[in-house]
């Protein structure tokens, strides 16, 4: 920017008089520039997060003086950038929680703007209408204002910003916790952005390793013989449900935990790689069999990253088997390209929120009709793989959901957002329990397997499971993946069926194995490369990313990259 009040200087020298106009035009970009500052102070805290605002400013400022020359519609279009860019994140962090990310536009598809589109239908209207008033006021700037900054001057300040900007961000690289906070929207975006570039760059989307000494040929059409008849299979999504007494001092029901037993009446343990609420982590994980840490700085877009890309999955190996598959899905199909990434899995049917006519937060029993619904009217056709998500135990905690469904709930003397937790727990143990009662009343010659499963913590979990831990504590045991706060339970049961297998149910087990215990509880044989992982749950006695830090995955993935299921990455 020095050139620039250099020229400002030079021009309003005392030797020059100033017009009315120049006065109006440096009035203008003064008030453009104190506004970038006071958006700076009321939306970035700490010395990196303003000192890359102000590089992000000064780079935005020189690359529009480079284009077109004038610093006062420079500054009026890089104003109209930030803005722009901070409200998309307030949208996002509206409905996910989360600030926006670079990663959002380097892997910007249809199923996104869809999504935004659909959840805010007049979006696009205000887009035009804003845009019939800022480009002619943009337009009027331009003609009006009298100053001029040479090429030379503007290239060179656009590379000492970028620089700056660049070299702040990998020196303090924004932590993935730090996306959960609404604030820092740019010096986020941009530091996100130089992280990004850089892994990309290095490895790609997806960490595999370059080449393995070792391999396996997938047979073209390969027979599948189950050693039992084929029963229908329930996989079940227990939103936000864990073990609560994980945690000192929680007062829970009489009988509480007996929820999360098995049928030999066993608990297990199941560590999923999110905390706190990107349930589609493991969606990734028990749909393909493999890790969404795999991914990396990238893992938050892993569903996204893997439309079209991933195409092995629990989904195809029971479809090589003679199953149908579907999911019942609660939000829209747009979210997070589930929709895409769930059909390149290999589902076969997907319905979403609005096919089933959910409204919001609907009781566990709402989605356990629908999956009745779906064997009463689909189990002629042979044995059916139903992916069923719950919805009752979705924060927020902090209101009655349903009170009318548990009137003879009493308090037990914890905080309120844990009394909440736990009665949604009762509601869905209940609901739960109706459902298998129906099964054996509704179709009492038909046989299922059902595997229900936690996919994250709630997000108060880690400040329960450690209460005396400050915040920036707590953080950096989420960075270095303890696995306390990253485990729930899983638990398999049947009706009118005797699981198979479950040698491989391990008492406590990475996310990414579930689909293989489900083949095996099932009887069904496995294709090679669920044997190859297998044996690796063997020798890694149930981690599977947390084996050797990776080594495991790195091998995996890139076997199955020669195998031709995962492309692209």
């Amino acid at each position: 920017m020095l050139s620039v009040a250099s020229a400002l200087l030079n021009r309003l020298a005392f030797f020059e008089a100033i017009t009315r106009r120049d006065a109006a035009t440096l009035a203008l970009i003064a008030i453009l520039h104190l506004a970038a500052l006071v958006i700076m102070a009321t939306t970035e805290f700490g010395m990196a997060p303003k000192a890359i605002f102000l590089f992000t400013w000064g780079l935005l400022n020189f690359f529009w003086l480079a284009v077109l020359r004038r610093p006062a519609i420079a500054a009026a279009l890089s104003l109209a950038l930030i803005i722009a860019l901070i409200q998309l994140s307030f949208f996002k962090y509206e409905k996910l929680m989360m600030t926006i990310n670079f990663v959002d536009m380097m892997i910007l598809d249809p199923d996104t703007i869809a999504f935004f589109l659909t959840i805010y239908p007049d979006l696009l209207q205000r887009i035009v209408i804003a845009a019939l008033f800022v480009v002619p006021a943009l337009a009027l700037v331009w003609w009006f204002d009298p100053f001029r900054v040479r090429l030379r001057a503007a290239a060179a300040g656009s590379s000492f910003c970028l620089i700056g900007a660049v070299a702040i961000s990998l020196a303090a690289p924004v932590q993935p916790h730090e996306a959960f906070y609404p604030d820092g929207h740019v010096s986020k975006f941009i530091n996100s952005g130089a992280d990004a570039i850089l892994e990309f760059a290095t490895r790609g989307y997806m960490e595999s390793d370059a080449g393995v000494a070792d391999n396996f040929q997938l047979a073209v059409a390969e027979s599948c013989q189950p050693v039992v008849k084929p029963p229908h299979i329930i996989l079940i999504l227990d939103e936000s449900s864990f073990d609560i007494t994980a945690a000192p001092g929680i007062k829970v029901p009489a009988g509480y935990g007996s929820h999360f037993r098995s049928f030999d009446g066993k608990t297990r343990s199941l560590i999923v790689e999110g905390a706190g609420g990107p349930t589609w982590f493991t969606e990734y994980s028990v749909l393909t069999g493999l890790s969404a840490r795999s991914f990396g700085r990238f893992a938050y877009f892993v569903t996204r990253i893997a439309v079209g890309r991933v195409e092995r999955g629990l989904p195809h190996a029971l479809k090589r088997c003679g199953y149908r598959t579907f999911t019942l899905y609660p939000a829209r199909g747009a979210f997070m390209s589930a929709r895409g990434f769930q059909t390149t899995a290999g589902i076969e049917k997907f319905y979403d929120a609005k096919d089933m006519g959910a409204s919001g937060i609907e009781p566990d029993s709402f989605f356990y009709d629908q999956t009745a619904r779906v064997i009463e009217r689909e189990r002629a056709s042979g044995p059916l793989f139903v992916f069923t998500y719950l919805t009752a135990n979705h924060f927020p905690w902090n209101y009655n959901f349903r009170p009318d469904l548990t009137p003879d709930w009493r308090n037990l003397g914890n905080a309120p957002h844990i009394e909440e937790y736990l009665r949604r727990q009762k509601l869905s143990e209940r609901d739960y329990a109706a459902f298998l009662a129906r099964l054996r009343r509704d179709f009492p010659a038909e046989s299922f397997l059902l595997v229900r499963f936690g996919d994250h913590q709630p997000d108060f979990a880690e400040r329960i499971i450690d209460p005396a831990f400050s915040e920036p504590q707590i953080a950096r045991r989420l960075q270095a993946f303890d696995p306390r706060y990253f485990t729930t339970y899983y638990a398999i049961d049947a009706v009118n069926f005797k699981p198979a297998v479950v040698s491989s149910a391990l008492g406590t087990l990475e996310a990414p194995y579930l689909p293989l215990v489900i083949q095996e509880a099932a009887g069904l044989p496995l294709d090679p490369a669920f044997a190859e992982q297998k044996r690796i749950l063997n020798r890694c006695q149930g981690r599977f990313f947390l084996c050797g830090n990776g080594v495991e995955t790195r091998r995996f993935n890139r076997l199955l990259i020669n195998a031709g299921l995962i492309k692209g990455l």
